[in-house]
């Protein structure tokens, strides 16, 4: 758990800041959202593997890769 410590000339409200600015770095507050309702084990696989996809697809992109894999459209 992140802290700060109240330095000798500074406000309360200067303080929050500085703690609230901490615990996003930390990602405190996001992992809290996610761990807020359970998640199915098959819905993790599912966002883990979006979120691999979409670090993969930036990499492409950052290289200046031409080919990029896009997806086909049906027609109903």
């Amino acid at each position: 758990m992140p802290g700060v410590i109240l330095k000798p000339s500074e406000t309360l409200e200067s303080a929050i800041r500085r703690y609230k600015r901490v615990c996003e770095k930390t990602r405190i507050n996001a992992e809290i959202r996610r761990r807020e309702f359970f998640e199915k084990p098959a819905e993790e696989r599912k966002r883990r593997f979006a979120a691999a996809v979409k670090r993969c697809r930036k990499r492409l992109m950052r290289e200046g890769s031409v080919f990029l894999a896009q997806k086909k459209k049906r027609k109903h």
